[in-house]
């Protein structure tokens, strides 16, 4: 062994055996590195570092074989006899084998190229202005540079809703990374003195809490688009995400040149955030007029206008003029920037709302979706559009990819639940409802939604009586309360408690209703009606539905072609006693929603259809229809026909009760 340990030294071969280790352990460094970014799979770094371990045994015979010398390379001259030369040679080869079969087992194992996790969380940023009203242009600001980076696509951006939420609290950096799913994670602030702007950032790596870079701006109020589309760039490249020239050419178009046309936008996004407040959603509507009249070629103010407007006539105000505007609004976007991807949305919203154009809006979507690739509200659009067109799975995929995007948002993980319940998977409708409530234990809607699914799938009332008594203490606004208290009427009434129903509904002022939404107003006489009807009150049944009747009728002046309330009216002339015109109205709202046309909203309106047929004493078609309902994706369910006095003139009807087992047992 001396021989062998000599004759390595005198040829050299450990200096060649320390200088591979050195440099192959380089070469394995960089590749891990550079890997990611060029996007190559981890094989190719197991077959560079498979290709390292091969060399080195060969590296040593090649040492052991030849020398460097100042006249070239030559042989390494002989110095032992040859059984020793033999046996030096198998010695050095078997241990080079050895020896990268040994870094082998410990390399190959954990060679995964380090893959860079492109996902970041742009928290609210400070506002160090000393006016305090100056925070809207600080979320502005915050809002403009997560937008520009929402719109790469080899990015993932945690949506607005889901970082409000952080403003102003100490938390932990990493806890919030782990909550958000994200690995860098960018805070700020900015101040704001007249013409002047101060922004300071900072990008942190979520998993250690360090600092990757920051960056200290101080420009002019009109170069603030400038300081937006850098940080996003330098972001992009911190980041190793790719961008292409159409991102890259988004990214550098300044929305507006008017900085005054700019504040009112800013001021008019963060009051359009308000879904359910009308007042601070009308005072956005004004600001974003005021934004467009100081400049007409605002692309994006005035498809987030047309937006809002959409939302308007969604939930508040179905009027052909506000329909008309909306259109109108997305339009003006359009031409003014075609490749403007929030106009593609706008127009999609304008189609879906506005016209139940679902096909239309969809195209419009999945344009909008291309150009903006982590904005959360494209994949809910897109997810609700699939639904009604009776594609579940793809819905429910671009529902759940709309939550990843905006964990910390109620209304995708609403929209998921709905989804769950109509293909009465309870089971995972309430464990996403659940996921909506631990963000927000007090948030009303999901606890109606949470309410809502005990009730009809298991009959189950104390989930409801839970959350009533819990709201009590939550401060309100007058639209929630009306809201709450309609809920609790329709409750009490499910419930037969008929008298309490009554009280509840009557509490509710005509004045406060009215100016909320028109159908809350006609909803009340419905129920007060219904109530009276049960408490065997007919004179006071058919004074109330008469009111309802007229409401209704003047609501359809408006929106003729509302489904909804077509079939609200049938109901209310069904219990008046008018069968033909309650027969009229149903298959009018029949011919404009059918299921075939929305599998989402249109068995609702079947089931209203069948009601009208219970009321009227026709069982044979509302047994039929609720037998189709409950063979397909509904919100029908055997529990919810079981508890609602609705279906009470069916109750003694023998087909009805073999529905009731057949779809039973079937559940």
């Amino acid at each position: 062994m001396n021989g062998f340990f000599e004759e390595v030294k005198r040829r050299k071969v450990y200096r060649v055996a320390a200088a591979y280790v050195i440099a192959a352990g380089g070469i394995i460094q960089l590749a891990s590195a550079a890997f990611p970014a060029w996007e190559l799979p981890n094989w190719a770094l197991r077959f560079v570092i498979v290709l390292l371990l091969i060399g080195f045994p060969i590296a040593l015979t090649l040492a052991w074989a030849f020398d460097v010398t100042p006249q070239g390379i030559k042989t390494t001259p002989t110095a032992l006899p040859g059984t020793h030369r033999r046996r030096n040679v198998i010695m050095l080869v078997a241990t080079g084998v050895i020896v990268s079969a040994v870094a082998g087992f410990f390399l190959l194992p954990r060679a995964s190229a380090r893959k860079i996790d492109k996902s970041i969380a742009v928290l609210p940023f400070e506002n160090l202005s000393d006016e305090k009203e100056n925070a809207y242009f600080a979320d502005g600001i915050q809002d403009d540079v997560l937008t520009n980076l929402s719109k790469i696509g080899d990015l993932k951006v945690i949506s607005r809703t889901s970082v409000m939420p952080y403003r102003g609290k100490a938390s932990n950096l990493r806890e919030i990374g782990k909550a958000l799913g994200v690995a860098t994670i960018l805070e700020g602030s900015v101040r704001r003195i007249g013409n002047r702007v101060r922004v300071n950032v900072q990008l942190i790596n979520a998993a250690n809490d360090e600092h990757i870079w920051a960056e200290d701006y101080d420009r002019d109020l009109t170069d603030v688009f400038a300081i937006q589309t850098d940080l996003a760039k330098k972001i992009s490249g911190e980041l190793q995400a790719k961008l292409s020239p159409e991102e890259k050419a988004q990214m550098e178009r300044k929305p507006t040149e008017n900085g005054e046309a700019y504040l009112a936008f800013v001021q008019a996004n963060n009051l359009s955030c308000a879904f359910e407040d009308l007042a601070k959603l009308k005072q956005g509507e004004q600001l974003y007029e005021r934004a467009i009249e100081i400049d007409p070629n605002f692309a994006l103010a005035l498809a987030r206008y047309s937006q809002l407007e959409s939302w308007i006539v969604h939930t508040f105000d179905r009027t052909s003029e506000r329909r008309e505007k909306a259109r109108t609004l997305a339009e003006r976007a359009l031409r003014l920037q075609p490749d403007l991807p929030e106009a593609h949305l706008a127009v999609g919203f304008s189609y879906y709302y506005g016209d139940n154009n679902y096909d239309a809006a969809l195209r419009e979507f999945e344009i909008a979706q291309r150009g903006l690739p982590n904005e959360s509200e494209a994949y809910l659009a897109i997810g609700a559009i699939q639904r009604r067109q009776a594609k579940w799975a793809e819905s429910t995929a671009n529902l759940e990819k709309a939550v990843s995007l905006s964990p910390k948002d109620i209304f995708p993980l609403q929209n998921l639940t709905f989804n769950y319940a109509m293909l009465r998977n309870y089971d995972a409708a309430n464990k996403t409802i659940d996921r909506a409530l631990a963000i927000d234990p007090d948030a009303l809607e999901p606890l109606e939604v949470k309410s809502k699914l005990a009730i009809f799938e298991k009959g189950d009332f104390s989930v409801a009586e839970n959350a009533f008594e819990a709201v009590k203490s939550i401060p309100m606004t007058n639209e929630q309360k009306a809201k709450i208290a309609s809920v609790r009427a329709d409750v009490f009434l499910l419930e037969r408690k008929y008298r309490e129903g009554l009280q509840e509904a009557e509490s509710l002022p005509d004045d406060l209703l009215a100016p909320i939404y028109p159908a809350a107003l006609s909803g009340k006489y419905y129920l007060i009606g219904f109530a009276r009807k049960g408490l065997q009150d007919e004179a006071g049944a058919r004074a109330a539905f008469l009111k309802a009747k007229n409401l209704l009728e003047a609501q359809l002046k408006q929106s003729p072609d509302a489904a909804d309330i077509h079939v609200q009216l049938a109901k209310v002339l069904a219990y008046l006693g008018e069968k033909d015109a309650a027969l009229t109205e149903a298959q009018r709202a029949t011919e404009l929603l059918p299921e075939s046309k929305d599998a989402f909203g249109g068995p609702e309106i079947a089931a209203g259809v069948a009601e009208v047929h219970a009321i009227l004493g026709d069982n044979d078609r509302a047994i039929e229809i609720l037998d189709g309902l409950l063979s397909r994706p509904s919100g029908v369910t055997v529990q919810g026909l079981k508890i609602n006095p609705i279906w009470d003139p069916l109750r003694n009807d023998p087909r009805f009760q073999a529905l009731l087992n057949k779809h039973g047992a079937e559940a």
